[in-house]
């Protein structure tokens, strides 16, 4: 039984709810064994879709090294999504003014930006010769152009519109994209959640364009200090930076892991996707994700 959609009827039927009185049921029909037959899909799939997960891999070459470089890429993307996911909960819950509620999908997305970190690992074995064996054959392709990644940079506040551009023809996701850099970003609903809590944010943070990448302002780093200058239990303010930052230094993590891999695998060469290629890195790693929230600690 084939099923595409999560939320379609093939799911209800193939993934049934549990109580825990059936399912202690059934361990004492099996024996404690586990459930062999099955009337229709294994209820696994149907809820992972790892069968559909597992024919994403098309290689371009028959290098076997190809595979991992392929793999590592698309769980690369899942974790994008999955951090996305998270950064939307917290706003969700800044936005209400629910500062407690957000810590969780934060201190979860840390974790996800730590796993995000270790598969590059994956890649650790690859050197120029061997990615040169099969990068040819990717044409113009390049993580330069992943959507997803750009989702998670304009949730953390790094914007530049330009970015958006190679999608124009993929219209659903050039809408998704434009949609995301319409709405404030995670770092702006943290700034307006500090003016709505009585600090002075001036008009010119809280009413500019978001569209537009976060200038720091000395007004919402003086903020974060009056905030960690209150070390008591109940600041749940200084809990929200300390997640904040650690969501901020995995992802400057994962950055600086993406420049040692291409050093490491392809040196100063150019770019498949038209850049510079490392140097293009390079330079991307002075955009500062919560600034204010690192340079107000040099007042502390």
């Amino acid at each position: 039984m084939e099923q595409t959609d999560l939320r379609g009827p093939a799911l209800v039927t193939a993934v049934r709810p549990a109580t825990a009185r059936q399912r202690a049921a059934r361990a004492a029909r099996n024996g404690g064994q586990p459930t062999l037959e099955f009337a229709e899909r294994v209820p696994y799939d149907a809820y992972v879709h790892a069968s559909t997960l597992h024919t994403l891999q098309q290689p371009l070459s028959d290098d076997p090294g190809e595979m991992s470089f392929l793999m590592v890429s698309q769980i690369m993307e899942l974790y994008f999504k999955l951090t996305c996911h998270e950064l939307r909960e917290a706003q969700r819950c800044l936005r209400a003014d629910r500062v407690w509620d957000a810590l969780a999908p934060l201190r979860r997305a840390g974790l996800h930006l730590e796993g995000l970190n270790a598969a590059w690992r994956g890649l650790r074995w690859m050197t120029p010769a061997d990615f040169e064996r099969f990068r040819n054959l990717l044409g113009e392709g390049s993580g330069f152009q992943s959507a997803m990644y750009r989702h998670l940079e304009f949730l953390l506040g790094l914007r530049d519109p330009a970015l958006i551009r190679p999608f124009r023809r993929q219209t659903e996701v050039y809408a998704e994209l434009t949609a995301t850099l319409a709405a404030p970003s995670l770092w702006d609903d943290v700034t307006a959640l500090l003016a709505r809590r009585g600090f002075e944010v001036p008009d010119e943070v809280l009413g500019r364009d978001v569209a537009e990448e976060h200038r720091p302002h000395p007004a919402v780093e003086a903020a974060w200090v009056a905030v960690y200058d209150d070390g008591g239990p109940e600041n749940h303010l200084l809990l929200l930076g300390e997640a904040l930052a650690e969501v901020a230094e995995q992802f400057g993590d994962w950055r600086w892991n993406h420049v040692k891999a291409v050093q490491r695998t392809m040196g100063a060469k150019v770019g498949s996707g038209g850049s510079a290629g490392l140097a293009w890195l390079q330079r991307s790693m002075a955009r500062v994700v919560f600034p204010e929230l690192w340079s107000a600690r040099t007042a502390m």
